[in-house]
């Protein structure tokens, strides 16, 4: 069965069905690397022509690997073996506990106390890299600017980012306060405030682009031709990309603050379902293979959800 480009099994790119987020080749090697630190290369071929890779993309990829030292190979073409060298980088499986806030979240477990978490910061230009290192932090965090310096977030971060300033050494120019009556450009309103201050808009699109994936790959693992393995393959790897790239940006803004229904909480939900349902379908490798470790991230970081959550 042919495929469009990078797309999984099942799913369409036009402009009617959901655009699923791209995977470079790289990506997909990681991904691959199994529980004990190999990657069969023919499973590798198998799932990148799925995902609308050439061959000769796969084989670039693997040379700059293995010449930048991420892995060694032993034999040739669809037969050879990669061995991680030490622990693969690019990781698209999300913090455990930050998406565990998330799940709480969404079912009204975290209720927010109506108090604003603020960071003021002056750095000067002579330790630029320290300060551009906390402003990421802070973002990553979920903070948004208010202006030159000051960061403010919905959630408690303080903990975190005192310790992020103490490590880069500019704790002393790092100041944490809390509000209840926050006020900027004469906006009051906690759900206001939160409109103006992160881009909502774009965080929900996201969102919806996971639920449509999450939706069609639901749909074809309950069809009468169950995907094979290598499909399988294909719809997780793209699955998880696309939680990544709806969860990364995402601030994790109390219900309080955001639109209802919040587009989140649906993707959220769809995503448990359909890595639940590629688990029954027996997504792993046959009895006694190595298993993908993506597979068992995922699995450890739903099962750090409480059940009647998901």
């Amino acid at each position: 069965m042919s495929t469009l480009p990078n797309t999984p099994m099942g799913t369409r790119s036009d402009s009617d069905g959901p655009v699923p987020v791209p995977v470079a080749t790289r990506l997909l090697v990681h991904a691959l690397v199994r529980e004990d630190g190999t990657v069969d290369a023919g499973e590798l071929y198998a799932v990148a022509r799925l995902l609308g890779m050439t061959d000769q993309q796969v084989r670039l990829c693997i040379k700059r690997l293995v010449a930048e030292g991420r892995f060694t190979h032993e034999g040739r073409g669809r037969k050879a073996l990669l061995k991680a060298v030490a622990d693969a980088t690019g990781s698209i499986t999300p913090n455990v506990a930050y998406v565990r806030h998330a799940y709480r979240q969404d079912h009204g477990l975290a209720a927010w106390d109506g108090v604003w978490h603020l960071f003021a910061f002056a750095i000067p230009e002579s330790n630029r890299t320290s300060r551009d290192t906390l402003r990421d932090t802070l973002r990553h965090l979920g903070a948004a600017p208010v202006q030159s310096g000051l960061y403010v977030s919905a959630n408690p971060i303080e903990e975190l980012v005192e310790a992020q300033a103490r490590h880069l050494d500019v704790a002393h120019a790092v100041t944490c306060l809390t509000s209840t009556d926050l006020r900027v450009g004469g906006l009051d309103h906690p759900s206001a405030l939160a409109a103006a201050l992160w881009p909502l808009d774009d965080i929900a699109a996201r969102h919806d682009r996971l639920a449509g994936l999450a939706q069609v790959c639901l749909d074809r693992l309950t069809q009468p031709d169950s995907p094979t393995g290598s499909e399988r393959l294909a719809m997780a790897i793209q699955l998880a990309a696309a939680f990544t790239h709806a969860m990364e940006p995402d601030p994790l803004l109390p219900p309080e603050l955001l639109p209802q229904p919040w587009p989140g909480a649906h993707a959220r939900q769809l995503t448990a379902a359909c890595w639940t349902a590629l688990a029954e379908a027996d997504t792993h490798a046959p009895a006694g293979t190595p298993v993908p470790r993506l597979f068992v991230q995922y699995e450890d970081l739903l099962a750090a959800i409480p059940e009647r959550l998901v």
